[in-house]
């Protein structure tokens, strides 16, 4: 008898390319060739001297890894200096640093909720929001996108401890949650809100302190942020930040904190870099939006369907997964790198070109962004169901 185990790998790859959504690793050169629209660097920072200068030292002073989780051995002085600026920077009395932000959302999600708990997530969120949902063996109401109604709805419907969770910024199309409602929801419902600022931080807010700060809701007791180190900052690894006493009991309950090899030290010293010159660069944040801005305007002129960024994100849409496809490679064949969101990485089903404004982009790559995505825009033969 033949031992074939993984034979329905086969048919499942037949069935991606059939669908035009296989994918592939594209190992990139370390001086870029390309015009970046595609990476997550929107303040331009993963290469600053500072930055790197000072991701170099904590390797040297530190060693290449953390050497063990963060309640052994991986914590160093340098994790907590981040967790403290973090903090601060925000506007939030704690903070927890972990490997990513993915974990950083398995963490929030799975200690803050539980057994006979509710979760009620926007159907706009990120994988590690509905993989944390599921995780956190929550009863989870997937509410329409950005409807704080739906999520009323939702809370009046049980009877317990509640959480709402959305992204800042959704990374599909850029649009921003609407913050302030649905603060309001979870105080009427004594529940509390977690707010995934990945997209929001670096970019929104008074200097980039992020989408809560702008909102008036950083710091507020019933308000827990989760963020990546890996956009705006230009390093890796993820936080949550909120009241001491959630940080406290993340320390104790989060199993990807407690049972995660902590963060690289280089990785922490190149967000405290970052961190130092977003502080005294604010600039850089509304520079970031004024990109987005002007990409989406001249994108819209040209007769391309984009969706209006909240911050700097700017989706076009696309009229099929093929065409999203070959409309990317024309692109980098071109000479630019855009990002390719085809299902199942979008909630709706339609394909997109994602493109990243980056506050280090000058007028004239702009205007090279613009014609090339026109001059490589589908005809509209290529029209057919997404």
């Amino acid at each position: 008898m033949s031992f074939a185990p993984f034979d329905w790998i086969d048919s499942e790859a037949r069935r991606r390319a059939a669908a035009g959504l296989v994918r592939t690793l594209r190992p990139r050169d370390a001086e870029p060739e390309l015009l970046d629209l595609a990476s997550n660097d929107y303040l331009g920072l993963t290469r600053h001297p500072e930055v790197t200068a000072a991701a170099a030292a904590a390797a040297h002073r530190w060693g290449a890894g953390a050497t063990g989780s963060r309640l052994v051995t991986g914590s160093t002085a340098l994790h907590a200096e981040l967790e403290r600026e973090l903090a601060a920077f925000c506007g939030f009395e704690a903070a927890l640093v972990l490997s990513s932000g993915y974990a950083a959302n398995l963490a929030a999600l799975t200690a803050l909720s539980g057994r006979d708990s509710l979760i009620v997530s926007d159907a706009g969120n990120h994988a590690s929001i509905v993989d944390g949902c599921r995780l956190s063996r929550a009863e989870t109401a997937v509410a329409p996108h950005a409807d704080p109604d739906a999520v009323a709805k939702a809370f009046g419907a049980h009877d317990g401890r509640a959480l709402a969770v959305t992204d800042s910024v959704f990374s599909v199309d850029g649009d921003a949650a609407p913050l302030p409602a649905l603060a309001e929801v979870c105080r009427s419902a004594n529940a509390a809100l977690l707010v995934d600022d990945a997209h929001g931080l670096g970019v929104l807010g008074n200097g980039g302190r992020g989408a809560l700060a702008a909102a008036g809701l950083a710091g507020s007791d019933g308000v827990v942020a989760t963020l990546t180190l890996s956009k705006s900052l230009g390093s890796q690894g993820g936080a949550v930040l909120g009241p001491a006493r959630v940080i406290d009991h993340l320390v104790n309950t989060a199993r990807t904190f407690i049972f995660d090899t902590g963060l690289a030290p280089a990785a922490v010293g190149g967000a405290l870099g970052a961190l130092g010159v977003l502080s005294r660069e604010p600039e850089r944040a509304g520079r970031a939006r004024d990109v987005a801005t002007a990409l989406y305007t001249r994108l819209t002129a040209a007769g391309l369907e984009a969706v209006r960024p909240d911050a700097a994100v700017v989706s076009v849409r696309a009229p099929s997964a093929d065409a999203a496809v070959r409309w990317a490679a024309d692109c980098r064949a071109a000479g630019m790198a855009v990002g390719c969101f085809r299902p199942p990485s979008v909630p709706d089903g339609i394909s997109r070109l994602r493109l990243t404004a980056r506050a280090d982009l000058t007028e004239e790559q702009i205007t090279t962004a613009v014609a090339t995505i026109a001059a490589t825009a589908p005809r509209q033969t290529d029209a057919d169901v997404s």
